[in-house]
């Protein structure tokens, strides 16, 4: 993994409810999550937060600022996942077997799939995209294939996953080293033990 966060080239930008980038060929880190995985309130009262700080830093920011947004938001929204809200469907190892088969199943054909993990009720992997595929996409593909089996094999309807992913184009070697430290380092933070993750055997 080795294309980065590129200022010089043409950006693909699209808004929903979170800020989503695109670039050809490059890296992205991707969190998806449960449906139930953060409590409405504590979803709210973080929104409320984040909007008030975003009104009073206005873009553009420094790389410094920027580093302070994730750790006040990117890292503390993570916090609230690792607490292991809601029913934690993924602790099952046969449905977080159906994530870690999609997740694999076209590595090397669409992208480059790196360091990952399935938690409890999320989902964080590193991947860089290959010739024209966008990582909405693939985001898609992962969450529309693997909650039709997970409904199937826990014989539920409805919605499994919360629409929107989290994604970031990863800027450079050493934030990629940390992100992957940080994936590795996540079932011990969050005190639990996973049986799906890209770096056991």
């Amino acid at each position: 993994m080795d294309s980065f966060f590129d200022w010089n080239q043409k950006v693909d930008a699209t808004k929903r409810r979170l800020p989503h980038w695109s670039q050809k060929r490059v890296v992205y880190f991707a969190t998806f999550r449960l449906a139930d995985s953060v409590p409405k309130p504590i979803l709210e009262q973080w929104k409320e937060r984040k909007d008030f700080w975003l009104a009073e830093h206005p873009e553009p920011r420094s790389e410094e600022v920027q580093r302070e947004y994730h750790r006040l938001f990117t890292w503390t929204f993570h916090d609230f996942l690792d607490a292991g809200h809601g029913d934690c469907l993924l602790a099952q190892p046969s449905l977080a077997q159906i994530v870690a088969g999609a997740l694999r199943f076209f590595d090397g054909q669409r992208y480059r799939l790196g360091e990952w993990v399935v938690m409890p009720n999320h989902v964080h992997a590193l991947f860089q995209t290959m010739d024209d595929f966008k990582p909405e996409d693939i985001l898609h593909s992962w969450k529309s294939f693997t909650a039709k089996e997970i409904n199937k094999s826990t014989r539920r309807t409805g919605q499994v996953w919360q629409h929107e992913s989290y994604d970031r184009i990863v800027r450079s070697p050493a934030e990629l080293s940390r992100i992957e430290k940080y994936i590795q380092d996540n079932p011990k933070k969050a005190r639990i033990r996973v049986s799906h993750a890209s770096w056991l055997p």
